[in-house]
């Protein structure tokens, strides 16, 4: 049988998009199709791959699989992705509402940038005064550094964190974190699923700005977030020890679109 899908990505982070509507997509355990299909020399290429799907209260529904073919938490940069592909294939019009794995969703559109909003935060824990743990819609593991990111291997740094006794059943993200100035941060990010460094992540450029927001007492604010792939900005607004109103804000592009036979 023969699929059609779109491959989109957002500053780097890319993902296979299909139309589930009418539920083409196979059912049952598709852990190993999946896989295939975000493989990079085998098939498609993804980070990740999202179903389009229909929604009772919702415009639509987003299942999320992480290139490892298991369903996972959500995903900011795929969210945003996802919301302009509604767009693309006219489910929506000006604005989004849709549900994912963590709840509902709002994505709005203007001038090529896509905002959508982020579930709310309600707490932070600190585990020393530069790293972090907290959930925006995906488990984060947050440490600032002072040496430019740019020069360490992540990877290597990232899985001392992922795969300890805390973490290693559950899996959790790992992010890095140069603070450049008051307004501007740079993030590099490792992906439990993917269990590598990706260009961008979106869960993680928000965990990043709303820890940075505690640990600087940086009141209401948008922050930049340089990633490998591009800039992306989370808008928050803060409450005591929670944040609502929090927006990742940055490009989502069509790639490209095919068949492939499933």
């Amino acid at each position: 049988m023969k699929i059609q899908f779109y491959k989109y990505q957002g500053t780097g982070n890319d993902f296979i998009m299909i139309d589930d509507r009418i539920s083409l997509f196979p059912k049952g355990d598709n852990t190993r199709l999946i896989e295939q299909l975000c493989h990079r020399r085998f098939g498609i290429g993804a980070d990740g791959l999202i179903l389009l799907q229909k929604h009772e209260s919702a415009e639509f529904y987003m299942k999320y699989y992480n290139s490892d073919g298991r369903e996972s938490s959500m995903c900011g940069n795929g969210g945003r992705c996802i919301a302009q592909f509604a767009k693309d294939m006219h489910v929506v019009s000006h604005k989004a509402v849709f549900y994912a794995v963590d709840g509902y969703h709002e994505a709005e559109y203007q001038n090529g940038i896509v905002s959508l909003l982020m579930k709310d935060v309600d707490s932070i824990e600190k585990r020393s005064h530069d790293e972090f743990v907290l959930n925006t819609g995906s488990p984060h593991y947050v440490v600032f550094i002072d040496t430019d990111i740019a020069s360490i291997d992540i990877v290597s740094m990232a899985k001392k964190i992922r795969y300890n006794d805390e973490f290693a059943k559950e899996g959790i993200n790992v992010n890095f974190v140069n603070i450049l100035s008051e307004s501007e941060l740079k993030v590099r990010t490792y992906e439990r699923g993917v269990e590598d460094e990706t260009y961008s992540c979106g869960t993680g450029v928000t965990a990043s700005v709303l820890a940075y927001s505690q640990r600087n007492s940086i009141v209401g604010n948008t922050i930049a977030v340089k990633t490998l792939g591009g800039t992306l900005s989370v808008k928050y607004s803060p409450n005591e020890q929670s944040f609502k109103q929090v927006y990742l804000q940055g490009p989502a592009v069509k790639v490209f679109e095919g068949e492939i036979e499933v």
